[in-house]
């Protein structure tokens, strides 16, 4: 009895040295050596994920989002969030420039006048004269033509004016008793409902017609306002064009300023022909319409002439609108007979321009698609009115010679900068011309 409990703890002993033995080699497997970090249980090596049984189908792996999208809608993609980014900020530069519309249309106006101009103050600082001196004498007397072409045509019409009325009335008679003696079964009471339904819509909008003649006041000031700003900006770009330009290609990065420089030149000669080209023809068409408005006796012969030079300024639209105004002067005046011939000479002369005189005098300079010139003219008259359907067609062609000049600056650089294949002579490119003088002079 007494060697019984020596044997259990001589056994319970053993025992508890097999338990702490299976516990360290189960720590020693499982890789713990105490606590890490004070996390007890914390394992240095991260757990094993079993394979997957040789049975389970193979899965391919799937490929990157980008690579999943085809090539084509790719191209789409990124050309179309450029177009989006593209259209904004045009969209932007639109509401800016309406803001400021009258700015630019003075501008505008004052860069096409100094087109107009300029090569007078170069003939003249080639004479010998000083340029502020050349300056003053050319936008003197151009200011003054335009004032006394101007003065004469409201003298013209304040004194046909008494005359006009009594003529158009006589014409309205004229064209009633035509109307009633034509194939068109015209009845005097139709005739009578027309002119009684006109003179109703005269007097029922009578506060719409004096609201218009007051709002035509404040148009009155504002083109008053443009002329003045107009006038200014022309005496500076015709005295320090040279340095504006330069103060420009500044703001040009430098990467592209040396193609910039090559283009200002050509488009200022595009400008420069397109406008010389424009005022000759203007003048033939004024000219010539008006000789035939006046030997057929339509009266204000000479200030329908000055008309139509206004409106050749906008191409194709200008000639419909200021033809249709001489022939409705010639319908009420002199009759029908009157208005078709009328009507003749302003179809001669307009084919007389389109045929002959705008391709020799303004050439290849300007030569714009008629589909861009009808669209060019819509857009600006939409967007700024007459102001911008006048400045769309030389905004065109000026656009037309700047992009192509750069297209082919762009492949003369990179002509320049590949090399010539092995065992091929290298071909000489011709170096771009030196941008040369600013379009000042």
């Amino acid at each position: 009895m007494s060697k019984a409990p020596e044997w259990l703890g001589r056994l319970g002993t053993g025992l508890t040295r097999m338990g702490q033995r299976l516990d360290e080699r189960r720590r020693a497997e499982e890789g713990e050596s105490g606590d890490a970090d004070g996390v007890p249980g914390y394992s240095a090596e991260p757990e094993s994920v079993p394979a997957p049984p040789s049975y389970a189908p193979a899965v391919a792996a799937r490929p990157e989002p980008a690579a999943a999208i085809p090539w084509g809608m790719r191209v789409a993609a990124e050309a179309g969030w450029r177009l989006l980014v593209l259209a904004g900020t045009l969209w932007v530069l639109m509401k800016v420039i309406s803001a400021v519309q009258l700015v630019v249309l003075a501008f505008v106006a004052a860069l096409l006048i100094t087109a107009l101009l300029q090569p007078t103050v170069a003939r003249l600082v080639r004479l010998g004269l000083p340029r502020g001196l050349a300056t003053a004498v050319t936008a003197v007397l151009g200011f003054v033509v335009i004032g006394l072409v101007g003065w004469f045509v409201v003298w013209q019409v304040m004194d046909n004016l008494g005359n006009l009325s009594d003529r158009i009335r006589d014409g309205i008679e004229e064209l009633k008793h035509w109307l009633l003696n034509s194939p068109f079964h015209v009845t005097e009471q139709q005739i009578n409902d027309i002119a009684k339904n006109l003179s109703d819509t005269i007097g029922t909008n009578t506060e719409q017609i004096t609201s218009a003649g007051l709002q035509g006041v404040t148009v009155m000031a504002e083109v008053m306002t443009g002329i003045l700003l107009a006038m200014f900006s022309t005496l500076f770009l015709l005295y320090d064009g040279k340095k504006v330009w330069n103060w420009v290609l500044r703001l040009v990065p430098a990467q592209a300023r040396t193609g910039v420089a090559g283009a200002g030149p050509r488009a200022w000669r595009t400008l420069t022909a397109y406008v010389r080209g424009t005022v000759i023809v203007a003048m033939i068409d004024a000219i010539f319409i008006g000789l035939g408005v006046y030997f057929l006796d339509v009266p204000l012969a000479v200030p329908l002439g000055v008309f139509i030079f206004l409106f050749s300024f906008i191409p194709l639209v200008g000639a419909v609108v200021s033809g249709a105004l001489a022939v409705i002067v010639a319908l009420v005046t002199q009759g029908v007979f009157t208005a078709l011939m009328v009507l003749l000479v302003v179809l001669a002369v307009q084919q007389l321009e389109g045929h002959v005189l705008q391709p020799f005098i303004l050439g290849r300079a300007v030569r714009v698609h008629p589909l861009a010139v009808v669209l060019a003219v819509a857009a600006g008259g939409l967007v700024a009115g007459i102001g911008g359907a006048v400045v769309a067609v030389p905004l065109v062609a000026v656009t037309n010679t700047v992009v192509g000049y750069l297209k082919r600056f762009s492949e003369e650089q990179a002509l320049r900068r590949t090399p010539p294949p092995h065992g091929a002579t290298a071909v000489e490119v011709a170096p771009t011309p030196a941008p040369g003088q600013p379009p000042e002079e």
